[in-house]
């Protein structure tokens, strides 16, 4: 009875080490197919993207301050004009008559104070002399006093009636260019509580202004003095170049979204730009040449648990005390998540060493642009290097499949900040 027990034993135990060999052995037949990019040197630009309107720098509306109708327009739309320039002339007929009322007005009250003067003149004798109490004295002084205030009341009307007739002229307040024309020659204006817009003018057209509106999480990355490229719809294979001269504090929500008003200079020296056109604008926040780039989707890559246990195990079979490949085994440490322990600033990617075989490197990270990020210091990591981005386990043999975009030489392209 208990040789047959140990017979028994002796053939499970047979078969556990063959089906163990067996799936070790299919184990290691499985190979993987690297899916990686190669590390490279470039250029990273880092931008903010909105878009704005042109205007004109230095623009004037012309009004009117008198009411009544136009007799004649002397400019047009695009007319260049020059200060103190006639642009319009209002009917002067009934300013005139004003003027004649208030000149007949103001004769009149020259006579009532001549009036009045000798009056009192003639009643203050009699009070000096006691003919004339101090009450009955008291009325012809007041009425002096009212003469003359009236006197200079009619003078200021006259001053009013005569000034209202020159603003009559419409003028020119500066040197510019007409690029708005609201009248026409008939029309009746009336200025009661302000003045209505003739005219706007521009003072000078070859510099630009671009009022662009910014989104609240990046207005941060804006400063004054920041280089800006812009493109308009109407030369749509032309990139202008502008300076950031203001950052408005005044905060303005459009579609429940905060935004800040953005002044971007530019010059219009061959007069393409127009006023009101829409810019789409690239705020340069951070630019950096000749630097070694890694693409983001590297950094973001998790390895499997298996990859994991495979590389810690053939790591710890070729340490040896005080080799390099030691110090490395010692440098791969893991906390209970299966992730690296970083600082900030920090981050780690895995890579195909000179066997094609898979390792990790930390890295010290710099700017990004959303698809690249700058590597500032990398003990290992170096230009040429593949970085793994992924990988498929398969029975086929093992082989790397390169989709770095930088491939070819060709600069990464910009990103939204």
């Amino acid at each position: 009875m208990k040789r047959r027990t140990v017979v028994i034993s002796a053939g499970l135990l047979t078969s556990v080490i063959l089906v163990f060999l067996l799936h070790c052995r299919g184990k290691n037949d499985v190979s993987r197919s690297w899916n990686t990019a190669e590390v490279k040197r470039g250029d990273l630009v880092t931008i903010v993207s909105c878009s704005g309107t042109l205007e004109a720098v230095g623009t004037v509306e012309v009004g009117t301050q008198v009411s009544g109708v136009l007799d004649r327009l002397t400019v047009d739309f695009n007319d260049p004009v020059r200060k103190n320039q006639v642009l319009a002339v209002l009917d002067t007929v009934m300013l005139k008559a004003s003027i004649l009322e208030a000149e007949a007005n103001f004769e009149k009250a020259q006579a009532q104070l001549q009036e009045a003067t000798i009056t009192e003149r003639l009643k203050k004798q009699l009070h000096e002399k006691g003919f004339l109490s101090e009450a009955d004295y008291l009325p012809f002084r007041i009425n002096l006093k009212i003469a003359q205030a009236s006197l200079k009341s009619t003078r200021a009307a006259l001053m009013r009636a005569d000034r209202n007739l020159k603003y009559a002229v419409i003028r020119s307040p500066i040197d510019g260019t007409v690029i708005q024309r609201s009248v026409e020659e008939g029309q009746t204006v009336a200025a009661s509580l302000q003045a209505p817009t003739l005219f706007v003018i521009a003072e000078d057209l070859s510099s630009m202004e671009i009022h662009a509106q910014v989104d609240e999480s990046d207005i941060g990355a804006i400063s004054e003095g920041q280089r800006a490229e812009f493109e308009v719809a109407a030369w749509p294979d032309r990139i202008f170049h502008g300076i950031v001269r203001q950052v408005r504090l005044q905060p303005e929500v459009i579609q429940n979204v905060v935004n800040y008003t953005v002044i971007v200079d530019a010059r219009n020296d061959e007069g393409t730009l127009l006023p009101g056109m829409t810019a789409t604008i690239d705020f340069y926040v951070e630019e950096k040449k000749d630097i070694l780039l890694v693409p983001n989707s590297a950094l973001r890559f998790q390895p499997g648990e298996d990859l994991i246990v495979e590389m810690r195990e053939r790591m710890r079979r070729r340490a040896e005390p005080g080799s390099d490949s030691s110090r490395a085994a010692r440098s791969f440490r893991m906390d209970s998540g299966g992730v690296f322990r970083q600082k900030e600033n920090s981050g780690r990617v895995w890579y195909l060493n000179a066997e094609g075989q898979p390792e990790v490197a930390r890295l010290q990270l710099g700017a990004s642009d959303g698809q690249f990020t700058q590597v500032v210091a990398s003990g290992r990591l170096q230009e040429g290097m593949q970085v793994i981005l992924g990988y498929q386990e398969g029975m086929a043999p093992t082989r790397v499949r390169n989709t770095n975009p930088l491939s070819g030489g060709r600069p990464p392209g910009r990103a939204p900040f």
